[in-house]
């Protein structure tokens, strides 16, 4: 089994810096532009299923996706919702760092909780498309974290519509490929 996740094409708020989080802001041109491109990173005929976080970002970034891979888009998973900046929702990242350093406080959610619900979701799709290989869209922090737990170290910044592929033919996940590329440690 394989999961391939593809981080939502842009939007206008990543394209200014803003903290988005659990706010539903939609794709731009360029992010559409991205979701296309990413269908040929993901290989076509190598996945059997796509799902992805209910927030309309990921989810067109998922139809995109899916219809350029010929797939039916499946379900939607509030697991992978990005991390929820609260009061930092909406800020300039520079802004909400000179309030919260490292982002901790103003009510945003810890890393451990992302990280815990990351690893949850990667135990519910696996429960739902048991041997599938699975391409899952959702959001940058959440890929980010998640798969650096996997890795053992922390992943550079994951970029819009880039992909990162996990596998576990041996049992355990391994991190096979980050931002559309071997991962700089090699393969774990």
């Amino acid at each position: 089994m394989k999961l391939g996740f593809v981080r939502h094409g842009q939007t206008q708020w990543n394209l200014e810096g803003r903290l988005q989080g659990s706010s539903d802001i939609p794709l731009n041109d360029t992010g559409r532009a991205q979701a296309r491109e990413a269908v040929s990173v993901l290989e076509p005929g190598q996945w059997d299923a796509i799902v992805s976080s209910p927030l309309s970002r990921a989810r067109e970034t998922a139809q995109i996706i899916a219809d350029g891979l010929g797939l039916e888009l499946g379900p939607s998973y509030d697991l992978l919702i990005e991390r929820d900046y609260a009061q930092g929702e909406g800020m300039v990242e520079t802004e909400a760092l000179a309030l919260w350093p490292d982002k901790h406080g103003g009510g945003i959610e810890p890393l451990d909780s992302v990280v815990e619900r990351g690893l949850r979701a990667i135990e519910q799709i696996a429960a739902d498309y048991p041997g599938k290989n699975v391409a899952v869209i959702c959001h940058g922090t959440i890929i980010r974290y998640t798969l650096s737990h996997f890795a053992g170290y922390k992943l550079d910044t994951i970029r819009n519509g880039s992909a990162a592929v996990i596998g576990n033919e041996s049992g355990d996940w391994q991190l096979e490929l980050v931002n559309d590329q071997l991962p700089a440690h090699g393969k774990v």
